[in-house]
């Protein structure tokens, strides 16, 4: 596990098992110190340069992994409670060289940009379904 700025973010070291084939990328298992609950999968693809950004879910934990292309990953504490109030983490996260898990616990905002010549393809797996009233988004220039 990586250190991490922010109260209960978490960035784990992915195994990549390749060959002259191709690749198999590990992301989640069941028995991961991370792991609590399955609610639903999705992927996001974002293309070169584009920003998607501020998202913040009050609910769910996210467990993201980026199995092409790059991201810059940023995220920000403003939780009331937490001892990292205030903190800023940027990341970049993807392959060849930096395929992580990445837990984002309940109300951490947080954006990307796809730092990759070709789209970037993240997976998001919840540990519950997303219900449009459990998040809130920003324009990526709020503050």
């Amino acid at each position: 596990m990586i250190n991490s700025s922010i109260h209960d973010l978490k960035i784990i070291p992915l195994k990549v098992i390749e060959d002259d084939r191709g690749a198999v990328l590990h992301m989640l298992r069941r028995d991961s110190e991370v792991y609590s609950d399955f609610g639903e999968l999705y992927f996001s693809e974002t293309k070169p340069k584009i920003i998607k950004a501020w998202k913040c879910n009050s609910k769910l934990t996210q467990l993201l992994a980026v199995p092409k292309g790059r991201i810059r990953l940023v995220i920000f504490d403003d939780r009331l409670d937490s001892n990292s109030k205030g903190k800023l983490q940027i990341l970049e996260v993807g392959r060849p060289d930096a395929y992580q898990l990445i837990k984002i616990p309940p109300k951490l905002w947080y954006g990307f940009k796809c730092v990759s010549r070709e789209p970037a393809l993240i997976a998001n797996c919840t540990n519950g379904v997303h219900s449009p009233g459990n998040s809130k988004t920003k324009k990526r220039d709020d503050n």
